[in-house]
């Protein structure tokens, strides 16, 4: 039936219908409808951190690595003390820079202890140890006695500084050259310091307290040395030991003083 006879039915019962209802019968359009579709969203992919590698030294060691010169000149410009000092040529106070390497360099990497091993009640360094005694500590632990070219090497680093710090003396810098209340050798009275106390005493790496406080034990890079194997550096006591490359040999495996200390290193990864 035709819209307009289905409104002329309806007007005849009595039913009139409104002009939007007219509208909505007469159209015979379909509604269209537009489908949206949604893609549907993946799960975020779960975030990786990768972790840091480990440290290759443990704590309390410092990593030494670079390339380490075995035949160097350093040369003195100035002594501190006079021709008739039994000190003469001991203290210089001052070095030519840069020094030089009379040869080819040797590369070098592994750990040392940031500071003389100390007493845990203290703090000051452990004292009275031989090379002996020193020897079972670092092994103990895992670690084990300094070569006398690593003990140099962490002292002076790669630049060769005649001193930790530097190329001129500074005997304010460490615990060094105590001339006076001394003791006698084998009895020398007690002049530690804390550990890690003399913020300037630090070498190229961060190693600190290589010039003074105890005298530390080391082993003779090629087995002995002048005929030891029990090289001593490093020292707070009388004024000498204080540069990197000197050193003291002359006693035993089981000589040990108040001035006779600890460090150990370990090979690195």
């Amino acid at each position: 039936m035709k819209p307009a006879a289905i409104t002329w039915a309806l007007a005849l019962l009595g039913i009139a219908l409104s002009p939007a209802c007219t509208k909505a019968v007469a159209s015979e359009n379909p509604v269209s409808t537009t489908t949206v579709q949604v893609a549907a969203l993946a799960p975020p992919a779960p975030v990786t951190t990768t972790p840091p590698p480990p440290a290759p030294c443990p704590e309390g060691m410092v990593l030494v690595d670079g390339e380490y010169c075995p035949d160097v000149d350093q040369k003195c410009l100035e002594w501190m003390d006079p021709p008739e000092s039994r000190y003469h040529e001991f203290r210089c106070a001052r070095y030519e820079k840069p020094a030089k390497c009379k040869g080819p360099r040797v590369h070098k990497r592994y750990c040392i202890d940031a500071t003389e091993r100390t007493e845990p009640e203290t703090k000051l360094p452990r004292h009275f140890m031989s090379w002996t005694s020193s020897k079972k500590l670092c092994e103990s632990e895992g670690a084990r006695l300094c070569l006398e070219s690593e003990w140099i090497f962490a002292c002076e680093g790669e630049e060769m500084r005649p001193y930790p710090y530097g190329w001129e003396r500074d005997s304010e810098a460490c615990n060094v050259d105590r001339a006076t209340d001394i003791g006698r050798p084998g009895r020398l009275h007690d002049h530690r310091t804390v550990a890690g106390s003399y913020p300037k005493c630090a070498s190229p790496f961060g190693v600190q307290d290589l010039a003074g406080n105890v005298e530390e034990w080391t082993q003779a890079d090629n087995g002995k040395k002048w005929g030891w194997k029990e090289v001593l550096k490093g020292s707070w006591w009388i004024p000498s030991r204080h540069a990197c490359r000197q050193f003291q040999v002359g006693h035993n495996d089981v000589y040990n003083g108040a001035e006779t200390g600890t460090r150990c290193c370990k090979d690195a990864p």
